[in-house]
């Protein structure tokens, strides 16, 4: 009986990491780990944005890894990492919302993005009385142009 269990529990471990595997090479995974911003359009619901930011003044200086990204190693790949599995849930179940919107801890991420770069221009109102700034409710159309 214990051999039947364990059997199954393989199988189905390697269904699962078959599933996964599959997943993950026909949604170019792998192009995720890079700092190519034609990454960002493997998914259609990406192409306006995409667009947008070719045309914006961030294009010839920041990639989407630079905004959307902790600039720091381990911080950097556990964010791609959630931002991965909610991206796949929401695209493998189709119930993201559209248009689609920045998520309250990504946008704190692009905000630290905004700061760590422009640190010498707004290092004295950083912290204004103890409230960061929110960089985006000035300059929302700098990273993918005009509103839409």
């Amino acid at each position: 009986m214990p051999s039947r269990r364990l059997a199954v529990l393989c199988v189905l471990a390697g269904v699962a990491l078959g599933l996964g595997c599959f997943t993950f090479r026909y949604a170019q995974g792998w192009s995720y780990f890079s700092n190519d911003p034609t990454a960002c359009v493997n998914c259609h619901v990406m192409r306006e944005h995409y667009d947008g930011w070719q045309k914006a003044s961030h294009h010839a200086h920041a990639s989407c890894n630079d905004c959307h990204m902790p600039h720091a190693f381990i911080p950097k790949y556990l964010v791609k990492a959630e931002n991965g599995f909610w991206h796949s849930k929401g695209f493998t179940l189709q119930d993201f919302a559209e248009p689609i919107r920045i998520r309250p801890r990504n946008l704190r991420v692009l905000n630290d993005a905004c700061i760590d770069c422009h640190r010498d221009l707004v290092s004295e109102v950083a912290d204004h009385g103890g409230e960061k700034l929110n960089c985006v409710h000035c300059h929302a159309s700098v990273g993918h142009g005009p509103q839409r």
